[in-house]
């Protein structure tokens, strides 16, 4: 069984002007589509093949010589994950018990946001900003490259690529603005409200 890559659930040119139809054939069509020939490729005759995307993330995590699958395994579920965070007129009001859960694990949805924000922000070089449930709590979290929350026995249910191939066409350097952009204007809360243990 080999991977593919998926459809994203929206055009190309949907998410703009927050995140343009560029960036998307660059970032789904390209970037995402490298990740999925190289995991397809380095699993051929290796153990994990025929495992679980998820399980593979998890097993090659914690062994060295397996680093070209970690890093295109995570980078594959990571961005699954991604495209589906997003949807076109995206950000607005938050369901009523992911609401709840942020208010209570954070004390406000601005404190929240700016968790997120400082997450993605701080992370040094490529990776990703990332909410996640640890034993029950939603935590805001940050990991390097491909790694994810996944690796530590999280549940990631919203996570944002703050590798520069996902902003610099449309905000060159300033990446607490795509950040921003990305909690107010782009995600699909409904989803992510979907995550919820």
């Amino acid at each position: 069984m080999s991977f593919e890559l998926p459809s994203l659930p929206y055009a190309n040119d949907a998410l703009a002007p927050y995140m343009s139809a560029e960036t998307l054939d660059f970032h789904h069509g390209k970037h995402h589509q490298t990740y999925v020939t190289n995991l397809n490729n380095l699993l051929k005759d290796n153990e994990l093949q025929g495992a679980s995307l998820e399980d593979i993330v998890i097993k090659s995590s914690k062994d060295a010589s397996m680093a070209g699958i970690f890093n295109n395994a995570g980078q594959h579920w990571n961005h699954i994950l991604f495209w589906q965070c997003m949807k076109p007129n995206g950000g607005g009001s938050i369901p009523s018990e992911l609401e709840t859960r942020l208010n209570s694990d954070f004390g406000s949805i601005d404190q929240f946001k700016e968790a997120f924000i400082q997450a993605g922000t701080t992370q040094f070089g490529s990776g990703w900003a990332w909410l996640a449930i640890n034993n029950g709590k939603l935590v805001v979290t940050k990991s390097a490259n491909a790694s994810n929350p996944l690796v530590d026995g999280m549940k990631p249910i919203l996570g944002c690529d703050v590798w520069e191939h996902s902003y610099y066409i449309d905000y060159r350097n300033k990446r607490p603005d795509y950040l921003k952009a990305f909690l107010d204007s782009l995600v699909n809360w409904e989803f992510v409200a979907s995550q919820l243990d």
